[in-house]
């Protein structure tokens, strides 16, 4: 899942009005923040494998610090005490503690089973990845969702309110969908281009910032 976790970072910001859709996009999208930096350390492991599924050619062969599901409500306790302790809203803080697993989730619907509970344990996945029209909907009606749900919330108050997210928003679709166009041809140019949603977050927080 990649559009998906944007689209509920959007989506919160109805719920959660005062917290910076910078701060929303990096508690849903942590995991895949983590992930590059472990793999470019030597911590996690994938593979590429052509064909391997319909919409994606990685074997996720070991990510139980990133992507387990007790690591991501560790970090996401982790996370809500540090925005808690920043701002001292317990209401806020339980949100975007809580954004963090919603990852898991996520990914468990994409995933073929490879999606560990804990590190060393079991491993599940509905493996919507299997097929593209499927996994095409699914994104792009999240990200569409979160979007819209997005712009209920929040107005424009000045040109750079459009521009920012709107540019943020296109951005997203337009890489998703070039990514499904062939795999990487390594791990070496995989790790450092997943990098690349780092930028998202400064971004979404530029864009919020001149919407209100």
């Amino acid at each position: 899942m990649f559009l998906g976790h944007f689209g509920v970072a959007f989506a919160a910001k109805k719920a959660a009005p005062k917290v910076s859709l910078g701060t929303l996009v990096f508690a849903a999208q942590f995991a895949d923040l983590l992930w590059p930096i472990l793999l470019l350390l030597g911590l996690e492991h994938v593979r590429i494998v052509p064909g391997l599924m319909a919409a994606s050619p990685f074997d996720f062969t070991s990510y139980p610090i990133s992507h387990s599901l007790i690591a991501q409500l560790g970090w996401g306790a982790v996370i809500g005490l540090i925005y808690f302790g920043w701002k001292r809203d317990r209401r806020n803080a339980l949100l975007v503690g809580a954004l963090v697993p919603t990852h898991w989730a996520l990914d468990f619907i994409a995933h073929r089973p490879d999606m560990p509970i804990y590190p060393g344990g079991p491993k599940y996945g509905l493996g919507m990845w299997n097929s593209v029209p499927l996994t095409l909907a699914v994104e792009y009606a999240l990200f569409a969702a979160g979007i819209a749900l997005y712009l209920s919330a929040t107005r424009a108050k000045d040109k750079a309110g459009h521009l920012a997210f709107w540019s943020l928003a296109v951005f997203l679709g337009v890489v998703y969908a070039g990514s499904l166009s062939g795999p990487p041809p390594n791990i070496q140019v995989l790790a450092p281009a997943a990098l690349v949603v780092w930028l998202t977050v400064p971004w979404a927080a530029w864009a919020d910032r001149h919407r209100q």
